[in-house]
């Protein structure tokens, strides 16, 4: 395994609630795949540094783990899926 960085921005018209169980969801995708202390930091609502899908705003959330491949690929393909993720990126630290 190795150590990732990744951080991903959620819609801002989501109510608190949804917001938290997007974060659950994306924490579950490391955890159920053999993946090793999920450090989550949410940074919280934040501007934009240019315009997205017509947003200005999103919530950021930043986090460090210790991943497999499968994990990282679930990871990918699950944030290009959602509509409510606006950005997502995961680098090797």
């Amino acid at each position: 395994m190795r150590k990732y960085e990744g951080m991903y921005i959620i819609r801002p018209s989501l109510s608190e609630e949804q917001i938290k169980a997007i974060i659950e969801e994306i924490n579950a995708i490391f955890t159920t795949r053999g993946s090793e202390k999920v450090d989550v930091n949410e940074w919280g609502m934040r501007e934009l540094a240019y315009e997205i899908d017509n947003e200005t705003k999103g919530y950021y959330v930043v986090f460090n783990v210790e991943a497999t491949p499968e994990a990282v690929a679930e990871y990918n393909r699950i944030c290009n899926i959602r509509e409510d993720i606006l950005r997502h990126i995961i680098i090797k630290e």
